[in-house]
């Protein structure tokens, strides 16, 4: 990814789709550890802002990440809460 985003730019569509794709397989990973999944929610967060600001928040794209956002915010609350009884 670092080749990518130097020799594509942070704006470029690919670099986007690839960063969105990598901090999905962080969260959906059922191994990933609580920072892993951390790490995926800011990888999105960032993800997120510079797909609206290059590509605009209509862009299917832009829209299909802020699903992923939030499904990972849901994944990190549903890790960060203990389980009854623990």
């Amino acid at each position: 990814m670092p080749v990518a985003q130097r020799v594509l730019g942070e704006g470029n569509e690919f670099t986007i789709r690839m960063r969105w794709i990598y901090a999905g397989a962080i969260y959906e990973d059922d191994g990933a550890t609580l920072d892993d999944v951390r790490e995926a929610v800011e990888k999105l967060e960032e993800t997120t802002r510079t797909a609206r600001r290059v590509l605009g928040g209509a862009n299917p794209l832009t829209t299909g990440i802020e699903r992923s956002l939030r499904r990972s915010r849901a994944v990190l609350a549903a890790r960060e809460t203990p389980s009854p009884g623990a």
